[in-house]
């Protein structure tokens, strides 16, 4: 996951939205761990990564091999340590969902926008 999260922070510093980089590596956090924890299959297939840019933010997908599709549980109680990753994600992004692909497997995918600047005059 440190290839990935170093990916983002250089592809939003490039992007120049390093406003965005906060949000947006909990985001690929969460999802990422999502990936690996419930989507990869046994044969040891890898979670790929894509960053795509949008006007004033950054589309993270992550793509594994698995076709479950993410659920949304309940909210853990105070006291479990998981099952907050997909609580986190929609707090954090602007929208999220979930692509499938041509080949087994799917894409789940978050948007995360850049806090606006306002400047006074």
């Amino acid at each position: 996951m440190g290839q990935a999260r170093e990916g983002l922070r250089k592809v939003l510093a490039a992007w120049e939205l390093s406003g965005a980089e906060e949000a947006a590596l909990l985001v690929l956090s969460e999802l990422f761990s999502n990936a690996v924890v419930h989507g990869t299959v046994p044969d040891g297939s890898e979670v790929e990564t894509r960053y795509l840019r949008m006007a004033g933010g950054v589309r993270i997908e992550v793509h594994d091999d698995a076709c479950e599709l993410p659920q949304s549980a309940p909210l853990p109680g105070d006291d479990a340590c998981s099952g907050r990753g997909l609580f986190l994600v929609a707090a954090f992004a602007d929208r999220w969902d979930v692509a499938e692909r041509t080949r087994p497997g799917k894409a789940v995918w978050a948007e995360v926008s850049a806090p606006r600047v306002v400047t006074g005059a």
